[in-house]
């Protein structure tokens, strides 16, 4: 089973290539990072946490795509995906092509974790109809395969509508996978049916019932369930529950390593890999 790692990399701490030379030389497999394009002063929405207040780094989040080209100039093998990106808050053109930019300069390594957003806040700054969310990433979504894939793309939707279009580069692999985040529910599972190739599980509850629910929605969706991928995310480096995940059949986990400076963060990756390894 593979094991990758996500932290909330900052302007105050380890730095992006610093870091990702270290998860790759300690033997994990993955690096995800989070995206938050800025946090309004006014914090109307409630953190996701429960915390009353919303932990700093939220607002000092680096760009996560200008971070994994970055990451994908110095490591070779590392799988370098957003966990989450808040699609809803792009434009899907430029986002495609971003995305298809990194994974070539990765060689094929980019996976497109997708996130539908909890701030209220941020997401009116763009423009972003909350109640609209899911449908506005799942049309952006679909825009952005249909670059990726056709030499002449197009896409009419009630939120994106884009000509016949040309764009390069193509991905490394011909699509880039996506990966949705969110808890357990038929509203999740049907976008993940509908136009992803898996599921990122925060924390990863309860999957011992939800994943083979997930697994036959996928099925009776006309996608083949061997195919589909879940990623449980912020999993803490314990070997029984890792074992456990692998007795339901998930090829890959995500530990969260909390955020800090430099020699903080690389020593609790020591501490997760020699848990882990």
């Amino acid at each position: 089973m593979r094991i990758g790692i996500t932290t909330f990399v900052t302007d105050y701490s380890v730095d992006i290539v610093t870091l990702a030379r270290a998860v790759e030389e300690r033997g994990f497999a993955s690096l995800y990072l989070a995206e938050h394009t800025h946090i309004p002063a006014s914090r109307l929405t409630p953190a996701p946490t429960g915390d009353e207040v919303l932990g700093t780094a939220y607002s000092h989040l680096v760009d996560p795509l200008v971070s994994l080209g970055a990451a994908a100039a110095v490591t070779t093998s590392l799988t370098l995906g957003t966990g989450v990106s808040l699609v809803a808050q792009h434009d899907p053109v430029v986002m495609a092509k971003q995305i298809s930019t990194v994974d070539a300069i990765s060689g094929g390594r980019f996976v497109l974790g997708v996130g539908f957003g909890w701030n209220r806040e941020e997401m009116a700054s763009h423009g972003v109809d909350y109640s609209a969310r899911r449908q506005i990433v799942r049309e952006k979504v679909l825009t952005m395969k249909a670059l990726w894939r056709d030499d002449e793309a197009s896409f009419e939707g009630a939120h994106v509508n884009l000509e016949p279009s040309w764009q390069w580069p193509k991905p490394v692999r011909g699509d880039v996978p996506v990966l949705i985040g969110g808890a357990a529910g038929p509203k999740l599972f049907a976008a993940i049916c509908d136009y992803a190739d898996g599921w990122i599980p925060i924390g990863g509850a309860g999957l011992s019932k939800s994943l083979p629910e997930l697994r036959a929605q996928f099925e009776a969706a006309g996608r083949d369930p061997s195919t589909l991928q879940c990623v449980p995310f912020g999993s803490i480096p314990d070997q029984g529950k890792l074992d456990h995940y692998q007795d339901l059949g998930i090829s890959e986990v995500v530990l969260r390593i909390n955020e800090g400076d430099t020699d903080a963060v690389l020593r609790r990756l020591d501490r997760a890999a020699a848990t882990v390894f």
